[in-house]
């Protein structure tokens, strides 16, 4: 990330006093960890299944994108917000109970977009569903 951009020097608790919004709150999720390098969040599998047991693969988006977005808000400093503008997810297995815990890397930070991946593992560590967002960074209108 470039240095020009200011980020604070405690990034898990600006993103924790931050908040991730309702969804993310309802849904459980929890951070981890909240640096310039990576972002880490957990959500429960149990509140967030589909009917037949499984994790509901719209959860695994919603982890997903609550960790790129606020990354890229970091990335983004204090004048200017990122938004999505484009989001994929491969689902490669079903967790069916405990955790699971999403790890996002940014893997392109540009001053007008940013791109990260997130995988999403279950408790074994096995990856469960690989999540890229896309957020466009804009200046913050004016008041």
């Amino acid at each position: 990330m470039s240095e020009s951009l200011s980020a604070p020097s405690d990034a898990l608790a600006w993103v924790t006093s931050r908040g991730m919004g309702s969804l993310a709150e309802k849904m459980g999720i929890e951070f981890v960890e909240f640096s310039r390098e990576r972002a880490v969040a957990r959500m429960p599998v149990a509140g967030n299944t589909q009917p037949v047991g499984l994790l509901h693969g719209g959860a695994y988006v919603v982890l997903g994108e609550s960790l790129g977005s606020m990354h890229a808000n970091l990335h983004a400093g204090p004048d200017r917000l990122a938004v999505g503008i484009d989001i994929n997810a491969t689902h490669t297995r079903s967790a069916t109970e405990g955790w699971v815990t999403g790890v996002c890397t940014p893997l392109h930070l540009g001053r007008s977009l940013t791109v990260h991946e997130i995988v999403v593992t279950d408790d074994q560590g096995r990856r469960c569903s690989t999540v890229r967002i896309t957020n466009m960074v804009r200046d913050l209108p004016a008041s």
